[in-house]
C-alpha cells in the first residue's frame, strides 16, 4: 500500500524521536503533523481528518492511553498506533482493548514501523466501502469488494438488476443495498418470495385484488407493486414464477401498468425492479419454463453472488459477527471461538452458505457452556465432516494453515490477525510459537 499523501499525526513528547519518525515517514510520501502531548493530539484530531495517529504512551501532559480514550469516543473510526517502551507494554495491551490497532516497542525497528503504518492505512482504505457504505454486509474478499463497487455504480440509476446465487448467499442484502444507495432510498422497499406462494396467491400478492374477485376476497387489497410505487420491489426466486404471472410482470416492466385481480381499472406505477434467482435463467428459457422477453428485460445488469466456499476469507469475520449478535441476544458470556472450532468452520464446505453459518453459530452459542465455542458445540454435520475417519488433514495442520493464511492476509499484523481469528493476541503469539510459524 503506497503512503503518498497520507496525513499522519505523530504524538511524542521527545522532540528528537518525533523528528526521526517524521523523517522516516516523509520519505514514504506521508504528510506529517506533530503534537508534543496527548492534549494537543486530542485538539488536532477534532480539527483534521488524519489517516492515522502514531502516538507514544508515556507523555508528561496527558498519556497516550488517556488521549486514546478521548479520541476514540469522538472518532471511533480513526486508527491509532501506539509506541511503548518495554516497561509500559502492559499499558499498551490495555490500550488495545480500548481500540488501538496495534503497538510498537521502542526502540522502533524502522521496517516494522513502515509495515505497521502501511497495514493501518491499507485496512482503513479497504474498509471504506464496506464499513461506511454497507454496514450490514460483512466481507473482505475480492468477490464481495467487486460486487459492492458494482452496487455503488448502478444504485443511482433505475436499471433493472438480476442477482444470481445459491440459496443463503445474501442476495436480499445486496438488493437492499442497491435500494438504500438509490435515489428511491426514502421510499418503500417491498420484498416478495415468488417461490413461497401458489400461482393464484402470488398474482394477488403482486397486483392486489378487488372485492369478490375470488372466494375469500372479502375486501379490496392493494398489491405489492402498488405499495412499491416510487420505490423498489425485490422479486426473490423469480425463476419459480408461473408463465402467466411472468407475462403480467413483463407488462409492468414495459408499460408500467397493470390491473388488480378481478378489476378493470388500469393502474400506473413507477417501480424499480430487482430480481433474484438460484436458477440459471438462460437454461430455463431454452427449456421453455421462463419467458425469453422477460429474461431480457430483467437481464440489464447482473450480479453473481459467490458461494461461501468461494469466499473462505469471509468465513471467520462472518462467524465473529454472528457470534457477537447471538451471545448478546442469549446473554452468554462467550469470549470467542476456540482455534479448533475456527479451523472446522474455515474448512467446512457450507452447502447452505451464509444462512447455514449463521444457524451453526446460533446453535453453538446456545450449546456452549464455557468462555469459548468448542468444536463439540458446532452442529454434527460440521463435526462429522472432520472426523478421525475423514480423509483430511489433522486439526493441528488445519489450524496452522489457517493462522499462516491469516498472517499473510494481514501482512503479519498480529493484532489484526488475532481479531480476524477471534482470539487474543497472546493466544495467537503462543500458537505462532507452538507451530513454529515464521
Amino acid at each position: 500500500m503506497k503512503l503518498k499523501d497520507t496525513e499522519i499525526l505523530i504524538v511524542d513528547d521527545d522532540e528528537s524521536h518525533r523528528q526521526m519518525l517524521k523523517a522516516v515517514l516523509s520519505e514514504e510520501g506521508c504528510r506529517i503533523r506533530e503534537a508534543s502531548d496527548g492534549k494537543e493530539a486530542v485538539a488536532l484530531s477534532e480539527k483534521n481528518n488524519f489517516a492515522l495517529i502514531l502516538m507514544d504512551i508515556r507523555m508528561t501532559e496527558m498519556s497516550g492511553v488517556d488521549a486514546l480514550k478521548i479520541i476514540k469516543a469522538k472518532r471511533p473510526e480513526l486508527p491509532i498506533l501506539l509506541m511503548t517502551a518495554y516497561g509500559t507494554v502492559k499499558s499498551a495491551v490495555e490500550a488495545l482493548k480500548l481500540g488501538a490497532i496495534d503497538y510498537l516497542t521502542k526502540p522502533l525497528d524502522i521496517q516494522e514501523l513502515k509495515l505497521a503504518v502501511r497495514n493501518a492505512v491499507r485496512d482503513v482504505r479497504k474498509e471504506e466501502i464496506t464499513d461506511k457504505d454497507f454496514s450490514e454486509i460483512i466481507g473482505r474478499s475480492k468477490g464481495i469488494k467487486e460486487i459492492l463497487e458494482t452496487v455503488l455504480r448502478i444504485a443511482p440509476t433505475d436499471a433493472t438488476v438480476l442477482i444470481y446465487g445459491e440459496s443463503g448467499t445474501g442476495k436480499e442484502l445486496i438488493a437492499n443495498a442497491i435500494h438504500q444507495k438509490s435515489k428511491r432510498h426514502d421510499k418503500s422497499f417491498i420484498k416478495v418470495n415468488c417461490a413461497a406462494l401458489t400461482e393464484t396467491l402470488l398474482e394477488s400478492e403482486l397486483f392486489g385484488h378487488e372485492k369478490g374477485a375470488f372466494t375469500g376476497a372479502i375486501s379490496k387489497r392493494e398489491g405489492r407493486f402498488e405499495l412499491a410505487d416510487n420505490g423498489t420491489i425485490f422479486l426473490d426466486e423469480i425463476g419459480d414464477m408461473s408463465p402467466a404471472t411472468q407475462a403480467k410482470v413483463l407488462r409492468v416492466l414495459q408499460e408500467k401498468e397493470f390491473e388488480r385481480v378481478g378489476g378493470a381499472k388500469t393502474l400506473k406505477v413507477d417501480v424499480r425492479v430487482i430480481a433474484a434467482t438460484n436458477k440459471e435463467l438462460d437454461k430455463e428459457v431454452k427449456a421453455g419454463r421462463f419467458r425469453d422477453d422477460l429474461y431480457y428485460r430483467l437481464n440489464v445488469v447482473t450480479i453473481q453472488m459467490p458461494s461461501l466456499r468461494e469466499r473462505r476469507e469471509d468465513i471467520i469475520p462472518l462467524a465473529n459477527h454472528f457470534l457477537r449478535y447471538y451471545k448478546e441476544k442469549n446473554n452468554k458470556p462467550i469470549k470467542g471461538l476456540h482455534p479448533e472450532a475456527l479451523s472446522l468452520l474455515q474448512n467446512y464446505n457450507w452447502p447452505g452458505n451464509i444462512r447455514e453459518l449463521e444457524n451453526a453459530i446460533e446453535r453453538a452459542v446456545i450449546m456452549s457452556r464455557g468462555e469459548y465455542i468448542l468444536p463439540s458445540d458446532l452442529p454434527i454435520a460440521i463435526q462429522s465432516a472432520f472426523s478421525s475417519d475423514a480423509p483430511c488433514a489433522s486439526i493441528r495442520d488445519v489450524e496452522k494453515n489457517l493462522i499462516t493464511k491469516t498472517l499473510n492476509e494481514t501482512k503479519a499484523n498480529r493484532t489484526k490477525a488475532a481479531q480476524l481469528l477471534g482470539i487474543t493476541r497472546r493466544t495467537l503469539l503462543n500458537k505462532i510459537k507452538e507451530y513454529k510459524i515464521k
